[in-house]
């Protein structure tokens, strides 16, 4: 099929390396380069380093509600559109220009977790499960009927950059056999019931309050790393917990109980992975050498 590819971040590029193997893919959009770095130099998304390695044709306009922008969008004559992660909205006559509409991957099994930020929140959440949907878009916000949905457990220890990397290839392989005959597949429109919304990650979201229950903060934690890292001072400084599990133990909020074992409201955790400021993600045994945890934290 001729295909156009919308995406922006990391967790797009396996889809683009699918869909380059097996289709002819027209053009990608993506959005433009942005300052990064201590220089602040524009820096291209991996979506656009991949393309350009590819060979592939990129285009990143800042808006694609004007006429000139859906007249070269459309004058690719492209038989399907695929989204995922892309960042900006799709006006209708973006929507209805590829002859067999597009198709957008979201990370979560809808109708939950609708929005911006699905997996942060599925496993902020406790979900058991999460997965992917292949949708056909339409006007409204991840509203469009799926036409194919894939599921997998979540992992007691899985943090979001480990469901991210295996939700993006999941996404990869679903969209592959979607496009296997498009035209017969059956779009199954939404259930009513069991709508939520994954609202962006607010950074004032991930300062840790160990006063809560241990399920609690560990699913904070695991549901903030690596970005934007849950977070507890220490002497001053900010210190980010990536990595943690349930563990046994129980006393005041708070308390270090050896190691890097931290009582809860109920219940304890064990951070496994932490980060000080200015330095790289340490294992816990590398990073209490030479550095002592307070008594009490938080």
């Amino acid at each position: 099929m001729k295909v156009i590819f919308m995406g922006t971040p990391d967790f797009s590029v396996p889809v683009l390396d699918a869909l380059h193997a097996g289709h002819e893919v027209v053009c990608v959009y993506c959005q433009p380069p942005r300052p990064a770095g201590r220089g602040k130099k524009d820096r291209p998304s991996p979506v656009q380093a991949r393309a350009e390695v590819l060979g592939l044709p990129v285009r990143h306009p800042v808006s694609l509600k004007t006429a000139e922008a859906q007249a070269e969008f459309a004058g690719l004559g492209a038989d399907v559109a695929v989204v995922v992660a892309y960042g900006l909205i799709l006006p209708q006559a973006v929507l209805d220009a590829p002859t067999q509409g597009c198709l957008n991957i979201h990370a979560s099994l809808l109708p939950r977790w609708r929005g911006a930020a699905p997996i942060h929140r599925a496993i902020m959440a406790g979900d058991a499960e999460t997965g992917v949907c292949i949708m056909r878009m339409e006007a409204g916000l991840d509203t469009g009927p799926v036409l194919l949905r894939k599921a997998t457990a979540i992992g007691a220890e899985e943090t979001t950059a480990d469901l991210h990397d295996r939700l993006s290839a999941m996404g990869a392989a679903a969209i592959i056999e979607a496009l296997e005959g498009l035209e017969g597949r059956v779009a199954i429109p939404q259930a009513a019931d069991g709508v939520t919304y994954a609202a962006k990650i607010n950074k004032a979201e991930a300062q840790v309050d160990f006063s809560k229950p241990a399920v609690e903060v560990d699913r904070l934690i695991r549901g903030l790393s690596p970005f934007p890292g849950a977070w507890v001072a220490v002497g001053g400084e900010r210190v980010k917990l990536l990595r943690c599990r349930l563990v046994e133990g129980s006393a005041a909020p708070g308390t270090v109980l050896g190691g890097f074992r931290v009582a809860c409201g109920s219940g304890a955790v064990e951070i496994t992975l932490a980060q000080r400021e200015g330095k790289r993600p340490m294992e816990a045994a590398e990073l209490l050498r030479g550095w002592s945890v307070p008594e009490r934290l938080g």
